[in-house]
């Protein structure tokens, strides 16, 4: 995974461990989603530095779409919500999406 459970701890601002399970299968399930999207995996368009410092060769727009999601399915356990008026954020997960989206099968420049 390209998020680590304290990075999304982080950004969802959870200090007990209570929910780690909870929010372990969310980044799996959001970087999931947002390869499927991309059409790729991000792991392997962006490998592991080969001295394996802790300097990710991912974008950190990447981690920023899967800590997005991520906040998203926390917040919003359930199938469907009720008495909420819901709009897209300007500079979301799309638009994230988008600038490193395969759209033709080839690697992106990005």
């Amino acid at each position: 995974m390209i998020v680590t459970k304290d990075e999304a701890r982080a950004h969802l601002n959870v200090t007990g461990n209570a929910d780690d399970a909870i929010i372990e299968a969310q980044i799996g399930a959001a970087q999931a989603h947002i390869e499927s999207l991309l059409g790729f995996k991000i792991e392997e368009r962006y490998p592991p530095t080969e001295d394996s410092s802790p300097v990710s060769t991912v974008p950190a727009s990447l981690k920023q779409a899967v800590l997005l999601l991520v906040g998203h399915l926390y917040e919003n356990r359930e199938a469907s919500l009720i008495g909420v008026n819901a709009q897209a954020l300007p500079f979301g997960l799309w638009d994230i999406v988008n600038e490193h989206r395969n759209y033709w099968g080839e690697p992106s420049a990005a």
